[in-house]
């Protein structure tokens, strides 16, 4: 049980967005979580739309029903016994999938490959699944020990909200490790494209990028690219070319999911360059390459997926200081009612589209 002196005013029941297979989403009335021994309950007052969710809806990858969303930062509503660190009305990030520390795969830092990594600790009702899409978060005990961040006064839900996706991002950089003046090519300029630019040139190297929407590459621009071009009608190879007197980018990041982007990112970069695949995680999706482009051409293309916990502070830092201007990508601030207009607008993204924060607190505009 809660510790009582703790407590505020919190409602039977919330919104939240129910994920009720189908590839459909209804707002409902549900019960507001209790929480247990070691666990808070947090009020969401901003979660981003991931990518990720999105996928899982569209294409019914696990069983409903479920409440998703994952980039959440609230307010400590309920504190549960035996809780230190926090209280009641403390402003707070929350990651929803912290690893054991102990397993093979956390020695060798392979976290997200970790079964209590796999394991989701936050749920707002039913199967845990992140449960950003709702006014209230249960958060389990191993995950306010070590996946809760603490929110400077001064920095905004909607800034806050970037601090997991910016972990994800920054743990695919530091494997990619850029060295200064290596010429780094991203590919797709959304928001994580985009966070991707933004940690490449902040780690030395020259960045190049491409996207199909003009508003994205004038973005990118201003987040660290010294070029961006249109992967269909743009040169690319001529862009990279020139930066690297012919021979191709060093380093690829492929931050999009689309037929042929791996096959561009090996043909736009040089032999021996490496190659990160982001954006590649369903199971569908095939990619068609000669073995001597990669055996031959000694490149190195590996994945990277998930937050790592190691870098839980360093992106906190990155994302509450300032040094990353996360505030550029947010385009939109919708309420929880409007939560499909929210998934239509990062589906389809247009001119005007980028980030898109859901506000579960503001019921309607």
């Amino acid at each position: 049980m809660p510790t009582a002196d703790f407590d505020m005013a919190i409602p039977a029941t919330m919104h939240a967005a129910v994920y009720k297979g189908d590839s459909v989403v209804a707002v409902e009335q549900v019960p507001t979580p209790e929480i247990g021994m070691g666990e808070l309950l947090v009020r969401v007052e901003a979660c981003g739309v991931c990518h990720t969710d999105l996928k899982k809806i569209e294409y019914n990858l696990l069983a409903p029903p479920r409440i998703f969303g994952h980039e959440t930062a609230g307010v400590v509503a309920r504190v549960g016994r035996g809780v230190r660190n926090f209280k009641a009305g403390d402003r707070v990030v929350v990651f929803h999938h912290i690893p054991c520390g102990a397993c093979f795969y956390c020695r060798k830092k392979l976290y997200a490959q970790c079964p209590v990594y796999k394991k989701v600790g936050v749920t707002a009702g039913f199967e845990p699944a992140g449960g950003g899409f709702s006014q209230y978060v249960r958060v389990m005990d191993w995950i306010v020990e070590r996946g809760v961040e603490k929110i400077p006064s001064g920095i905004s839900f909607e800034r806050a909200s970037f601090v997991e996706p910016v972990n994800t991002c920054l743990k695919a950089v530091v494997q990619c490790a850029p060295e200064a003046g290596e010429v780094a090519l991203v590919l797709g300029q959304g928001p994580i494209g985009l966070l991707m630019t933004m940690l490449a040139r902040r780690a030395g190297a020259r960045v190049v990028t491409t996207d199909m929407i003009p508003s994205r590459r004038e973005l990118s621009l201003r987040c660290g690219a010294e070029q961006s071009l249109d992967p269909h009608s743009g040169d690319v190879a001529g862009a990279v070319g020139s930066l690297t007197e012919g021979r191709g980018a060093d380093l690829v990041i492929v931050a999009a999911s689309v037929k042929g982007i791996v096959e561009n990112a090996v043909r736009w970069s040089r032999a021996g360059a490496r190659i990160l695949l982001f954006a590649q995680t369903s199971d569908a999706e095939r990619i068609d390459l000669s073995g001597a482009s990669i055996c031959v051409g000694e490149r190195i293309i590996f994945g990277s997926y998930s937050a790592s916990v190691d870098l839980q502070k360093q992106s906190a830092e990155l994302v509450f200081s300032g040094e990353l201007p996360v505030d550029l990508l947010v385009s939109h601030q919708l309420p929880l009612a409007k939560i499909s207009s929210a998934f239509d607008l990062a589906l389809h993204p247009d001119s005007q589209s980028l980030k898109i924060i859901l506000k579960p607190q503001r019921w309607t505009e």
